[in-house]
């Protein structure tokens, strides 16, 4: 597109309406390098990237992306084998931490399908390994002691001095506090001193730094403070050499990853630019067009960008129709007019929304020409109507099929007869050519040109005869007409003047008649056709509120599903309890074996319906995130039934607990909150909970004598909860001989439980000793 066009309309005033919702540097860059294309594949692909946008702005109306700057220097630094500095590290560390919060976001991403934009957050790279060592330098760009064990030796060191340091001098302040102006430590040259008064400045030894202006005070280095200031500035030294070294090992270690993460800052800068559109979007009610397949174009209520409280109107400039020619007096909007075609069609080429109605639809044009304003030119001695001329002709000698024209004041500057002739010329040979062309004019001549060519159509701007005011509607296919004599009768002209003078031109009546039956009949399809879009939007809420509703039904379906599937494995728990007392009597009248009893109740158990996985509701996720778990708060661990406190959550998103004397490491599915199953009363689960002992405390023998098999394990499973959570070291089993039965189901449940340490039998018992896995 040449770059003329785009200083006539002013396309960059139109870009800076998107910088104050850019959020990155690169952001910004593609925003300024953002250029119209005549490549349709181009131009749909943002289009859909838009759309896609806006779809995810509806479940995420927060989306946001963190700020980075430029890395492009940066980068190009590190392939060129140069070490970076801290600033450079700190914007590395911007793009990777924003990158892997996009990356993060798009893989938790729920309700929302994306194609087109799925394939930039699939190309997010994650540097996990340099993240981690990034963390070295801290956001106010100082590194950090753990950089290395050298540079947190050399710290101690310095530390170590420093205190040294002060330690002599706060002893010096309290036995020389007679010799000194003042009792405090100063600072001179980087160096701790003591405010000597002159009087005594050689009864303390010591390197002098400074005297005051008055000569009174003395600013002396104690001879005992020297020797370690000395070694601190060597100190320093070091520690600036070793800071250099880990900067340069650090440089190291991303530079094999620089093209990467550049990448990844485009890619970052891309989505916030088209985050940026859509904000727009948002903010201004524009849309995203459709793009016509050939030069049909089709703009609702469309309003010019940058003129504030535009009128909106509508352009119908159909494939079929090569030129429309905008009639009528100045200052009616015929110029404005112009540059919204123009400005409409360089925003959607350059795949920027438009200011328009939805159903709006653009053409897609190889280059777009204009010849606006009044461009007379002083050095080159060229007048108004010489200036247009040359750059007519610049222009048609350029244009084809495929481009789009905008003149204004066609044929201005000159006679107006032979300004009409050349007007009425130009458009001809443009129509045959089929040039696409919007052009205004002053010329009556032009109206009857418009009403007898084919593929040309008149247009005028509205005027109010009663306010004497232009309205700036614009009037497809209605010519514009002279207003002269009501405006001069309504200015208060003689009736007689006026009458004289529409006898002299009686042969336009007609035609002003017509033009005037026109203008009504347009007026009144307008106000239809505003009709028809006010139900069209009563239309698009209710369809919103019915999906909305539908959502609703499907989540409550879900639901009552789910009920009922408990309900289900209610019964199926109370027949598994009614089977388990058959059972019972069974192997107190048979031979069946403790295995066999407990493969039947596993078939028993498969009868239990499965629950409907809920956890990518959306309703349920913001529920579950409500009463999300937090330090301090109160706790029932599911395995035990025991209740602790949360005391410290670790990196990887487990909890760590206290639970009576002992600390526990848990998942979060692992226990409940307290507080949120007050909150939310569920239906109460068959959960084994070990309540510890009143009176003497935990016992340390577990009697399994006299017990049936399936008691036996139940108070052996108990018994070992009880006496982790009491934290025993060793505990005795005893059970009888009979057929052996409980004596191997109770060496398997030791063999497979992961805290018994290890176990013997003995001669008249079975002692078995275990460990916690906290208290070795």
């Amino acid at each position: 597109m040449n770059k003329k066009i785009l200083e006539t309309l002013e396309f960059n005033k139109v870009k800076a309406l998107f910088e104050p919702h850019l959020l990155t540097e690169q952001g910004l860059v593609q925003l300024k390098e953002l250029a119209p294309t005549d490549k349709g594949d181009k131009i749909k692909q943002a289009f859909a990237e838009m759309k896609e946008m806006q779809e995810l702005f509806v479940e995420h109306p927060h989306f946001s992306i963190s700020g980075t700057k430029d890395i492009v220097a940066t980068s190009k630094r590190l392939e060129m084998g140069a070490d970076l500095n801290i600033e450079e590290f700190l914007l590395l560390k911007r793009v990777i931490f924003a990158s892997r919060e996009l990356k993060n976001f798009y893989d938790n991403l729920e309700n929302v399908r994306l194609d087109h934009l799925a394939n930039w957050f699939e190309k997010l790279h994650d540097f996990p390994h340099l993240q981690g060592n990034l963390q070295a330098i801290n956001e106010a760009g100082f590194i950090e002691n753990f950089a290395s064990e050298e540079l947190a030796r050399i710290r101690r060191k310095i530390h170590d001095s420093e205190s040294q340091v002060r330690d002599v001098l706060q002893d010096l302040l309290k036995q020389k506090s007679q010799m000194l102006t003042e009792g405090i430590i100063a600072s001179r040259n980087g160096r701790q001193v003591l405010p000597v008064k002159n009087t005594y400045r050689n009864k303390i030894a010591g390197v002098v730094h400074d005297i005051s202006a008055s000569g009174n005070t003395v600013y002396i280095e104690p001879r005992e403070v020297v020797k370690l200031s000395e070694e601190i500035a060597s100190l320093r030294a070091d520690e600036r050499y070793e800071m250099m070294r880990i900067l340069q090992e650090l440089s190291e270690r991303v530079r094999p990853h620089a093209a990467e993460i550049a990448n990844d800052a485009w890619i970052i800068g891309h989505l916030d630019l088209i985050r940026a559109k859509v904000r727009f979007i948002q903010e201004t009610e524009a849309v995203v067009p459709q793009v016509s397949e050939g030069q049909d174009i089709q703009l609702l209520h469309v309003r010019h960008p940058l003129v504030k409280n535009a009128v909106a109107n509508d352009v119908h400039f159909g494939q079929d129709l090569t030129a429309i020619v905008i009639t009528g007096p100045n200052t009616g909007g015929k110029t404005i007019m112009l540059k919204t075609l123009g400005l409409t069609q360089l925003m959607a080429q350059s795949g920027l929304p438009i200011l328009a109605d939805k159903g709006s639809r653009v053409g897609i044009f190889e280059e777009i020409f204009a010849d606006i304003g009044d461009e007379q030119s002083i050095e080159q001695s060229l007048s108004t109507f010489s200036s247009h001329m040359t750059n007519i002709v610049d222009i048609l000698g350029k244009v084809n099929q495929n481009s789009l024209l905008l003149l204004d004041e066609l044929g201005a500057g000159t006679d107006p007869q032979e300004g009409a002739a050349l007007a009425m010329s130009i458009l001809e040979d443009l129509r045959l050519r089929q040039v696409k062309t919007m052009a205004t004019t002053h010329y009556p001549e032009l109206k009857a040109y418009g009403i007898e060519t084919a593929y040309v159509q008149n247009a005028s701007m509205e005027f109010d005869t009663a306010s004497l005011r232009p309205t700036y509607r614009f009037m497809q296919g209605v010519p514009g007409r002279s207003n002269a004599f009501e405006i001069a009768k309504r200015l208060g002209l003689s009736d007689v003047i006026v009458g004289d003078a529409s006898k002299q031109i009686n042969q336009d009546n007609d035609v002003n008649r017509i033009i005037e039956q026109l203008e009504e009949q347009t007026l009144e399809s307008r106000k239809r056709l505003e009709n028809i879009r006010q139900v069209e939007q009563e239309n698009l809420k209710m369809n919103r509120a019915l999906k909305k509703l539908y959502n609703e039904l499907n989540r409550e379906k879900e639901t009552e599903l789910n009920k009922a599937r408990e309900q289900a494995a209610e019964i199926v728990d109370l027949a598994l309890a009614e089977s388990d007392d058959i059972l019972k009597n069974l192997h107190s009248k048979s031979q069946l074996k403790p295995h066999e009893i407990i493969e039947a109740k596993a078939k028993l158990k498969k009868l239990a319906p499965e629950k409907v996985d809920l956890s990518k509701n959306k309703v349920l996720q913001k529920a579950k995130k409500k009463r999300a778990p937090k330090v301090g708060d109160d706790i029932i661990v599911l395995s035990y039934g025991q209740r602790g406190t949360l005391t410290n959550q670790f990196k990887d998103g487990r909890w760590e607990a206290q639970v009576g004397l002992i600390k526990m490491t848990l998942e979060e599915n692992e226990f409940d909150l307290v507080q949120a199953q007050q909150e939310t009363p569920v239906k109460k689960k068959q959960v084994n909970v070990v309540k510890r002992a009143a009176g003497k405390g935990p016992q340390a023998r577990l009697d399994l004598r006299g017990k049936r098999y399936e008691e036996a394990m139940e108070a052996l499973d108990a018994f070992i909860d009880q006496a982790l959570l009491n934290n025993m070291a060793q505990v005795d089993i005893i059970h009888g001989i009979g057929t052996g039965v409980i004596r191997e189901g109770v060496t398997k449940y030791l063999q497979r439980n992961k805290q018994v340490k290890s176990f013997w039998l003995c001669t008249t018992k079975c002692r078995w000793k275990w460990r916690n896995d906290r208290n070795l």
